[in-house]
């Protein structure tokens, strides 16, 4: 599975260095790079973040404040070149607590923490419910062909039509299976083995053009890459 993360640090060094050991573990995705607690409040409140690299002494917020200030929180690895602020991240429940300089032996047996962790929560159900009017209908996650959000709506479109409930994109994300859907836009998943091409910014599901923003271009073009086939 790759576990989406965000690295917040206000240090440019520091980030660069981080992502770094990211990329080498291999079953990381970088979403975004923050370099303050608002900014990572915003990419936390579009995104589906798995695991959050959470620096402390950071302008205005810090780290272990921002971290209180958050009612649904993505797994919390704390980079720091404090260590005396130890234990007030872990009664946050903070899963790690690494200190700088971080060596990639640490950085890669913290991840590997946080990854048996992530495979053992919910995500895998190959169905969910949607609320439709006075009931509820099932929705097998294997039909869905890909789903659109509109503020505090989605629709989910499947070979036999749509479904219309209130809920946000980001709500559904969770209930998905893991490394079977894609977030392409902001405002779109779509079913991995659905996709039928991909032209410029759009993908073509049956009849269907599906925008593809930049931001999550590079997750796109590494499954086609792993289908690709070559001379």
């Amino acid at each position: 599975m790759n576990i989406r993360c965000i690295i917040v640090d206000d240090e440019p060094l520091a980030r660069e260095g981080m992502e770094l050991l990211v990329k080498d573990a291999g079953f990381l995705q970088l979403v975004a790079q923050c370099s303050n607690a608002m900014e990572a409040n915003e990419v936390l409140a579009s995104e589906k973040i798995d695991l959050m690299f959470l620096d402390i002494q950071m302008p205005r917020i810090r780290g272990i404040d921002f971290l209180k200030t958050l009612t649904h929180k993505p797994l919390v690895i704390i980079t720091t070149a404090y260590p005396n602020f130890a234990l007030e991240g872990f009664e946050l429940n903070v899963l790690d607590y690494l200190v700088k300089p971080i060596t990639p032996e640490r950085f890669l047996q913290s991840v590997n923490r946080a990854r048996t962790i992530l495979q053992q929560q919910p995500g895998t159900a190959d169905h969910f419910f949607v609320k439709t009017g006075s009931g509820f209908e099932k929705v097998d996650c294997a039909s869905i062909l890909f789903i659109e959000g509109a503020q505090n709506y989605i629709t989910i479109h499947t070979p036999q039509g749509k479904l219309m409930t209130l809920a946000t994109i980001k709500s559904v994300e969770s209930q998905l299976p893991a490394g079977k859907f894609l977030r392409v836009h902001k405002s779109y998943i779509v079913a991995a083995d659905k996709i039928d091409g991909l032209s410029g910014n759009e993908i073509r599901i049956r009849d269907h053009r599906i925008p593809v923003s930049k931001h999550h271009r590079d997750e796109l073009m590494q499954l086609i890459d792993q289908r690709l086939i070559r001379k």
